[in-house]
């Protein structure tokens, strides 16, 4: 999949996506459609008709686990975990982007003053916003200034004015790492934001890939060839060669302007008004004739957001422990409902006294979950981490209390609304142990069907009338 049309073409072919030909409007009226739709796991919205506007709006794309299936590439019947396990091999090679002389997102550059980022139909998403958002489904485009680094992050982007894009780069994000080095080296950092992509790219952006890791290789290996960029007009990032729109610009680490508030996908709003953050100051737009804008939601569970959240963030607690050799891992959940990053279920082959102890711990000093991740449950290998019926039965019946955890300390999110507005640095973890003991001498005799019998009935399902 190359680009975003070609994203729309192959989920309009498999009825997974509706035009919206009625008029729309972009503030509020769009949202609130688009957040109905995806609160029902209704298919992707292609709104071709917003008020005021000739560009059409792209939302709701990652609802669903079939159309999740579809941008990776997968049989349309897999399950979260078959898409996660997927992103688990792919990370094991990468194959880095290939550099190209032009491309379709060159077809149209403008700079100066005739910058107006008001030109596209940039959403306003909920009453209580601080604006319109023009950063919501997208990636930002950052470079280490001392080795070289290229990572593509998430992070919210407000419309501030024609040429200004407010951020939010949370302490200790990627792009607040490298925003300090310019800030030590008297530099302003540049960056090129991309809306509307191979949808794929926006997976990796919502991602917690580790540091100095470039997720333009990842996505290389899960696509199976080179994504390919070209060189930015202002600067020299890599910005994808099929991109709808990139925003070129630079950050001064010094200079901030009111930003904010913003519906998060916690389904709360991350504090109690505006605060001053770093803006982005534009100084070239390129896009493609007929550009397509692409939006999420956000807002409470379960929306595209927090679908992309639970794929991306709990495929990387997976590759991570894996890559911490620790042995025995058969799978890794972070459900949606816990936007995949509060919560994590992960089964595991005991095969030796405090091994369930070894991934509990293992799980929260991972760079995706020493961030955030308040609540981990272990279970056996019989228990599949995403059956939360039977992950409830393991810790009726194979959970004590006295073999949990209680950590105090642990770095948190400022979006956590379970913590005071104005004390979100620091959050507590519990970890769950809900396996049989390995050492026991004595385990739990478990009730079994006889194979034997069960083959025989099964036969005899239809005659039964069952």
């Amino acid at each position: 999949m190359r680009d975003m049309r070609e994203f729309i073409a192959k989920a309009e072919q498999e009825g997974q996506l509706k035009r919206i030909k009625a008029e729309v409007d972009w503030n509020l009226e769009l949202s609130h459609i688009a957040k109905l739709n995806e609160e029902k796991s209704g298919p992707a919205l292609l709104f071709e008709n917003v008020k005021g506007y000739k560009t059409p709006v792209i939302t709701s794309v990652c609802t669903t686990t079939e159309r999740l299936a579809l941008i990776l590439g997968l049989p349309r019947n897999s399950s979260l975990v078959d898409l996660m396990r997927l992103w688990v091999e792919k990370n094991k090679t990468k194959i880095p982007p290939k550099w190209v002389d032009t491309g379709p997102c060159k077809e149209n550059i403008v700079k100066g003053d005739e910058i107006d980022l008001f030109k596209f139909p940039v959403p306003k998403f909920y009453p209580k916003d601080g604006g319109r958002f023009f950063g919501t489904a997208h990636f930002v485009l950052t470079k280490d200034p001392e080795t070289g680094w290229v990572n593509l992050g998430t992070y919210r982007l407000q419309l501030l004015d024609k040429k200004r894009l407010g951020t939010q780069f949370i302490k200790g994000k990627h792009a607040d790492i490298m925003l300090k080095k310019y800030q030590a080296m008297g530099k302003k950092m540049p960056v090129a934001v991309v809306v509307g992509c191979d949808p794929l790219l926006f997976l990796m952006g919502a991602a917690r890939v580790s540091a100095f890791e470039c997720e333009y290789d990842l996505a290389g290996s899960i696509r199976g060839k080179p994504i390919e960029v070209v060189k930015a007009e202002t600067n020299d990032l890599p910005v994808p060669a099929t991109a709808e729109i990139v925003v070129e610009g630079e950050v001064d680490p010094n200079r901030t302007l009111p930003e904010g508030p913003f519906g998060e996908y916690t389904g709360y709003y991350s504090g109690v008004g505006t605060d001053e953050r770093n803006y982005i100051e534009v100084a070239c737009v390129t896009y493609r004739t007929n550009p397509i804008f692409w939006g999420t939601t956000v807002g409470r569970a379960v929306t595209d957001t927090h679908m992309t959240m639970a794929l991306t963030y709990g495929a990387t607690l997976w590759q991570q422990l894996v890559e911490m050799k620790i042995p025995g891992i058969k799978a890794v959940y972070c459900p949606p409902e816990g936007s995949g990053r509060f919560l994590a279920i992960i089964s595991v082959k005991t095969m030796y006294p405090g091994h369930a102890d070894q991934v509990l711990t293992a799980s929260i000093s991972t760079e995706m979950g020493a961030y955030g991740l308040k609540t981990v449950i272990v279970v056996d290998e019989d228990i599949d981490p995403w059956d939360l019926p039977r992950v409830l039965y393991a810790l009726s019946f194979r959970f004590q209390p006295n073999r949990s955890q209680v950590i105090k300390r642990g770095r948190s999110t400022p979006l956590d609304p379970s913590l005071p507005i104005e004390a979100r640095e620091i959050t507590g973890r519990l970890l769950l142990d809900a396996t049989i003991p390995y050492e026991w001498k004595h385990k739990p005799i478990p009730i079994l069907l006889d194979p034997e019998i069960v083959k025989r009935v099964k036969a005899r399902w239809s005659e039964l009338g069952l």
